[in-house]
This record gives C-alpha cells, sequence and structure tokens, in this order.
C-alpha cells in the first residue's frame, strides 16, 4: 500500500481525520460535583478542586496505591518486567473511565477516581491470593476484595489527624462499593454482606439496593475493557499462547488483526499484535459509549438519582460484544489462566498465603508492633482480621520475602 493509500485507510477509519470529538454537554443524569452528599467526616472545601478531584488527588497519595506497583493480576512480579500490575492496570482502567465518561457528558473526575480505587483491596498474587485469604478467614468474616478496598479507604489508610482513612465523598464510596450493581437484591440481604460492608453501612449509608450513578457504571466496564484485552497482550507475549491460536478461536480478534495486516502488509509480529489490542480496546469503548447512548434515549434518565431508581444499569455493552466477550473469556481461561506455568505460581502463592497466615494467628507478636495493637488473643477476631489485613496489604514479593524470613533457616 502506498503512502497515499495508507492515509486514506487511515481516514476511513478515523484516526487522523480532523479534530478529535469535543468532549459531550453534561449529561443531566451525570453526577454533580456541587451537588455531592459530602464526607462522613465534614472538612472545609477546596478552593481549588471538585469534592471529586480530591477524591482522585488522595487516591494517587495513598499508600496502598502506591503498592499496586508489586501486586499482580496473573503472573508474579518479578517475573517480568513488561506484564501489568494493579498499578498499571489501575492507570490503564482511568484512562479507559475518564475517556467513555467524557464522551458521555458524565463527570470523568468521578469516573477517574473510581477506576483508581477499584484494586486497593486485592491481596499479593492476583485472585488466586483472594481465594486464599477467604479460605484462612473462613468462620472470621471471610475475605472479599472488594469489601477489603471499604477498609483500605475508610480505616486502614492513617494520614489524617482527625480521621481514619481517607474520608472520600459519599459518590466515590458509593460506586466502589456498587460499581457492579446492587449489593441487596435477588434475596441477598445486608446480613449476607462481607462484615466490612456491613459496619461501614451501618454509619453511612450508601443504599446497598440500588444501582449507582453512571459514572460508577462506566468504571466497572472500562476494567472489564482494559483486563480482557491487555490479557491478551500479556498472555501473548508470554508465550502462553500465539496469535494463530488466539484468531482461530476469537472471531472478533482474527477481524481486526485482518484488518491490521491489511492496513500494513508485512508488519512486524509485536507491532501487529500492539495495534491489534489497540483497535481492540477502541472498539469496546466504542460499543460502551454506543450501547449506553441507546439506553438513555429509552430510559430518559433527568438525574443522577434516576440512574439509582432505574431498576437496571443504564451503561452497558451491547449483547454481540457480550457474546464476543464470552468466546474470549473461555479462550482466556483455558489458554492463560488455567496454564501449567500459571498453575505453578499459582500453587506456590498459596502456600506462602497459608503458612504466613496460619503462622501470624499462631503467634501474632511476630506481627510488626503497629499491627500488633487491638489483638483479642492467638486466636480470636480481632487478630484474624488484623493478620488478614497485614497479608492482604503486601505486594508479591514482600510476601515472598516475608516467607523466607520466616520459614527459610
Amino acid at each position: 500500500m502506498g503512502q497515499g493509500q495508507r492515509a486514506g485507510a487511515k481516514k476511513a477509519k478515523g484516526e487522523g481525520a480532523g479534530s478529535p470529538p469535543a468532549q459531550a454537554p453534561r449529561a443531566p443524569y451525570a453526577t454533580d460535583p456541587g451537588l455531592s452528599r459530602g464526607r462522613l467526616h465534614p472538612e472545609p472545601e477546596s478552593r481549588t478542586r471538585t469534592p471529586f478531584e480530591r477524591d482522585r488527588d488522595r487516591i494517587v497519595h495513598a499508600s496502598a496505591f502506591r503498592r499496586l506497583k508489586g501486586k499482580t493480576q496473573v503472573f508474579v512480579a518479578h517475573e517480568g518486567d513488561h506484564y501489568r500490575t494493579r498499578l498499571t492496570h489501575s492507570l490503564e482502567v482511568a484512562q479507559i473511565a475518564r475517556s467513555v465518561a467524557r464522551r458521555l457528558g458524565l463527570d470523568d473526575d468521578l469516573a477517574e477516581a473510581l477506576a483508581l480505587a477499584h484494586d486497593l483491596g486485592h491481596p499479593p498474587f492476583g485472585h488466586t491470593g483472594e481465594d486464599v485469604l477467604d479460605l484462612c478467614m473462613d468462620g472470621f468474616g471471610g475475605f472479599d476484595h472488594n469489601a477489603q478496598t471499604l477498609r483500605v479507604l475508610t480505616k486502614l489508610e492513617r494520614r489524617y489527624p482527625a480521621f481514619d482513612g481517607l474520608n472520600l465523598t459519599w459518590e466515590t464510596l458509593e460506586g466502589v462499593v456498587k460499581h457492579n450493581g446492587p449489593l441487596i437484591r435477588h434475596g441477598r440481604a445486608l446480613a449476607d454482606l462481607p462484615v466490612a460492608i456491613q459496619e461501614y453501612d451501618a454509619h453511612h449509608d450508601l443504599e446497598l439496593a440500588s444501582w449507582p450513578g453512571a459514572e460508577a457504571q462506566v468504571a466497572a466496564h472500562a476494567d472489564d475493557i482494559a483486563y480482557n484485552n491487555h490479557d491478551i497482550d500479556d498472555g501473548l507475549r508470554a508465550g502462553l499462547f500465539t496469535l494463530a491460536e488466539l484468531r482461530e478461536s476469537v472471531p472478533m480478534v482474527a477481524r481486526v488483526a485482518a484488518a491490521v495486516e491489511c492496513d500494513y502488509p508485512g508488519l512486524a509480529a509485536d507491532l501487529v499484535i500492539s495495534e491489534t489490542v489497540r483497535r481492540l480496546i477502541g472498539q469496546w469503548a466504542d460499543d460502551l459509549v454506543d450501547e449506553t447512548e441507546r439506553r438513555v434515549a429509552r430510559l430518559n434518565p433527568q438525574s443522577a438519582e434516576d440512574v439509582r431508581a432505574a431498576g437496571a444499569p443504564l451503561v452497558g455493552f451491547s449483547d454481540a460484544l457480550r457474546e464476543e466477550e464470552a468466546g474470549l473469556r473461555r479462550f482466556l481461561m483455558t489458554r492463560m489462566y488455567r496454564h501449567w506455568k500459571v498453575n505453578r505460581s499459582r500453587s506456590q502463592a498459596k502456600r506462602i498465603l497459608r503458612q504466613l497466615f496460619d503462622l501470624f494467628l499462631a503467634e501474632p507478636e511476630l506481627l510488626p508492633p503497629n499491627w500488633q495493637l487491638g489483638g483479642d488473643g492467638p486466636r480470636g477476631q480481632k487478630t484474624a482480621r488484623r493478620v488478614c489485613d497485614y497479608i492482604a496489604g503486601m505486594t508479591d514479593d514482600f510476601a515472598i520475602e516475608e516467607h523466607k524470613r520466616l520459614f527459610t533457616l
């Protein structure tokens, strides 16, 4: 393809063809920072930032946010510098959430804050770590990463003299807890929820039976876009599967990769992967905006409260894309998440966390001094939760090193 033809192809796809689209006018159903329900502990408002901008900034400066750089999703942190960590994933989710929110006329600062905060409660070693801690906490209230995020934001972060936590706005905390939908529905009661959510809701009602605001729904779907497509990238670069195998099993990937090769004949394999993933992210984001606009036209919400009371999500993907996603998830489950190399890392992680938890629970005096305060005996509820909080805050490498210190002669 000649230079003029290639430029024409880019223009036909909407790339480099004129100015980028302007931000959509503010939607009537967007969350208005001027009407925020405020913070649990009243504070003077900022002269230069909206409440949601302050929330975002507090999250970025939190120690739990910094530790995300050492927590992984699929691969253990020391396996390579190019694989995504919880930190890089959160930044990617935030970029997608902010972009989609702007196109829909929503408050992009709130969407960004929610995206940056959504993984703060994840323990080391990805979902394996969550599964292990939940088993360890059987009889002590269990472990749930979403509830742990709430604990981090409202209790475990200690940066201010007047209160524990970050004292975020009601809208941000609501969005963090409910970003995947109402927690009380389909026969599920408050008593069935994780203890951390029950305890917080008792003195700060997050309206757990309603849908969250549109910004939280955008952040949740931005998470789907990021991890689905970036797991493709990481899996290919790790050699867990090939692009040919992925194309054979996932039609959407096959179509996009074929278009890339048509536009750029002879393109190097690594650039084919990068361009394919980039275009896939764009297609998912476009579908999210288009489907949400269709739902808005049908439901006609006139306020953020209308979104909460809608009885169904306002933001979402089309049925066609959901079907494509299901095929991709099946492929990744078989070829990546259950790959024998990943299984080995998962097995090692299980032993490390289980042994650390059992040792600290039996001998809480081995915890650092600031983690020993407030316990109620070696087998008590408070001690177990404190041990769980300590382990959940670890990075992958810190957990490995702590295990070596305590179990290696």
